[in-house]
């Protein structure tokens, strides 16, 4: 007989699904922006594309609200388990199919089926169901999209993410970064190609995994200024944004060093950050004391540049032992520069800074 879990209110059976426990804010992030939807939209209709175990469908059922849950698993080996672990929530609130994602969503739109919200869970690159929620989300609905592609995002396999998202992508400290932007970018073209938009509600890095919650909007919301390409000097640890008109003329303004680029990506804000103050306030009334401090960090840092700084990179270009990161983020803020936390990457900081004023500032702070 399978092991029973439980997570947060639900209890279900894993069976001969995959079921990763250290995954469970990812799930907490969305079951809490479905929650804030349905209170706003009064409503909540969600399509779980690759459900697995079944576990997000039954907490969106029974923590989110949601009025009804089109629950899907690809694998007919794990049609029972599921059944068993919803037999609450079926016939009356939901139901179970066992078909590919894209005929799934080809169904429903041909239909006309539209949902509040479409959660696509897929291993690999996210790139490939960025059509598919696109079909099966209504305006003004939520698409929750995952990519675990690490080498692509990560610059490895340049030519894979050309491939996939239509982007070449190069290796830099803050990669993990670039694999969101990649994929909100994907994103946000492909809508743009049907005259919509999206914006993002939150991006979230876990692990390996870069997950990505948009709203879907009736007006395009691509631009030369949010969608181009990031710099990186490989020379000096500097960042830079250069516009679409001066790629060729493209070098580090602080030592004319060629630039390493990466593009074309998503180059506007992470979140939504009134979104996020709403999932904050309803994860504190739920005592989410894990998830509060998460979502804490992620509105800290979304104002400030699209990329940031690991610890042990200032370290060691200014080769000295860094004092500790508050006391850094702290100084910086004293100083005059914007600085945060970041979620991505709990050794690294968000700055405005160059890598210049922070070796500067962390060599003063390291001395005795």
């Amino acid at each position: 007989m399978s092991e029973q879990h439980r997570e947060r209110s639900v209890t279900f059976n894993a069976g001969s699904g995959f079921y990763r426990p250290k995954s469970r804010i990812v799930r907490d992030l969305g079951i809490l922006a479905a929650a804030v939807y349905r209170a706003e939209k009064g409503e909540l209709r969600v399509l779980d594309g690759m459900s697995a175990t079944g576990v997000r469908s039954l907490r969106y059922w029974q923590e989110s609200g949601a009025d009804w849950v089109t629950v899907n698993e690809g694998n007919p080996d794990l049609l029972s388990t599921l059944r068993d672990n919803l037999r609450e929530l079926l016939p009356n609130y939901g139901q179970v199919s066992s078909l590919p994602v894209h005929r799934l969503c080809l169904e429903k739109s041909l239909a006309g089926d539209r949902h509040d919200l479409v959660d696509i869970d897929a291993f690999g690159s996210g790139s490939a169901f960025v059509q598919d929620a696109l079909e099966v989300t209504k305006i003004g609905g939520l698409m929750y999209l995952t990519s675990t592609d690490g080498r692509t995002y990560s610059g490895r396999e340049p030519q894979k993410a050309l491939r996939q998202y239509g982007a070449y992508v190069r290796s830099h400290p803050a990669v993990q970064e670039q694999g969101l932007r990649l994929l909100l970018g994907t994103l946000q073209q492909q809508a743009a190609q049907r005259n919509l938009g999206i914006e993002p509600i939150f991006s979230f890095f876990w692990g390996d995994t870069c997950r990505v919650m948009a709203r879907l909007v009736k007006k395009t919301q691509l631009t030369e200024e949010n969608y181009g390409w990031l710099g990186y000097c490989h020379h000096c640890g500097n960042y830079a944004l250069p516009p679409w008109r001066k790629l060729s003329q493209s070098s580090c303004v602080h030592d004319e060093q060629p630039l390493t680029l990466s593009g074309a990506l998503w180059l506007g804000t992470l979140h939504d950050t009134e979104f996020l103050g709403k999932m904050l306030a309803l994860a504190k009334t739920w005592a989410w004391s894990d998830v509060t401090e998460r979502l804490e960090i992620m509105i800290a840092e979304n104002l400030l540049p699209p990329y940031f700084f690991p610890l042990k990179e200032i370290g060691y270009r200014a080769k000295i032992d860094l004092p500790p990161r508050d006391r850094l983020i702290t100084t910086l803020q004293e100083k005059g520069f914007q600085a945060s936390r970041t979620h991505i990457q709990a050794e690294a900081i968000k700055t405005n800074a160059t890598m210049g004023e922070l070796e500067a500032i962390a060599t003063e702070l390291s001395k005795p």
